[in-house]
């Protein structure tokens, strides 16, 4: 998917509204055990109700990983379901890979090209040969994780590199990667005030932005310091919508969460 499809998606539908797929089967409705797969079914209803809502996905790689095949099978059936019956949709592959050249240009494949991913996470430890192999896809991208929401991101992300902050160390060299145009980053809710630096740095790129909601961030914030012109934000939000309910009405409950959530949304647009 190129950007300007992803911006023209947010314009028509008024929203910049990504839901995380963390399928947890042990919090999904018990009805739902009765199926042959739990968890696809628990995804497709999910996205079913909420699909003019948002206008991307994002299964945590790490919660079908948890169930070996089965779990893969799931994910698979997931993102084949998206893209045959909703195609507009932006997909992420939550999956903060990262690893030295063929390593990193087989996990490229397997999500972009096995599972048919429009992106993936990657951690940039590792530095360049370990992100480029993903940048060289067409129209996929790359988001790599600059300063993430969790309490541990002050043990690295801030700590300074000379006279900068590693995170923003980080956002200024990856701008001289080979593709960085296919380039978006991770930058955490909870982390709203560091983002009026971030945007000088990059001031146009995408952001994939979690931490609204449960963990305590603000949306309003985080469009004050980060929006742009072309919009320029993913807002993730995964517990406060998928569980909204665990009961037979879950996805109509998981739909008015989404509702609230775009409704809010749309006031920034």
């Amino acid at each position: 998917m190129q950007t300007e499809q992803l911006i023209s998606q947010i314009r028509s539908k008024k929203s910049f509204l990504c839901i995380g797929l963390d399928v947890d089967i042990d919090k999904i409705p018990s009805h739902l055990l009765e199926t042959t797969d739990p968890i696809f079914e628990f995804n497709k209803a999910i996205i079913d109700a909420t699909h003019l809502l948002a206008v991307a996905y994002k299964p945590n790689i790490a919660f079908y990983e948890a169930y070996g095949i089965k779990g893969w099978e799931s994910l698979k059936k997931t993102i084949t379901y998206i893209n045959d019956n909703y195609p507009e949709l932006f997909t992420i592959a939550d999956a903060k890979r990262g690893d030295i050249g063929n390593t990193s240009t087989m996990y490229a494949k397997a999500f972009f090209e096995d599972m048919a991913f429009d992106s993936v996470t990657i951690a940039p430890y590792m530095g360049k040969d370990s992100v480029e192999p993903f940048l060289a896809f067409k129209d996929k991208h790359t988001i790599l994780l600059a300063l993430t929401s969790n309490e541990g991101a002050f043990d690295f992300q801030t700590l300074n590199v000379g006279e900068k902050p590693l995170y923003q160390q980080v956002l200024e060299t990856s701008k001289t990667y080979k593709n960085a145009e296919n380039l978006m980053y991770v930058v955490g809710a909870t982390k709203a005030e560091y983002l009026k630096v971030i945007r000088q740095i990059v001031p146009e790129s995408f952001l994939l932005v979690p931490g609204v909601g449960a963990q305590g961030g603000s949306l309003e914030d985080v469009c004050k310091y980060g929006m742009t012109d072309n919009i320029g934000l993913l807002i993730n939000s995964s517990r406060g919508i998928i569980y909204a309910s665990n009961g037979k009405d879950f996805a109509e409950k998981a739909k008015e969460k989404a509702m609230q959530l775009q409704q809010q949304m749309a006031t920034f647009l």
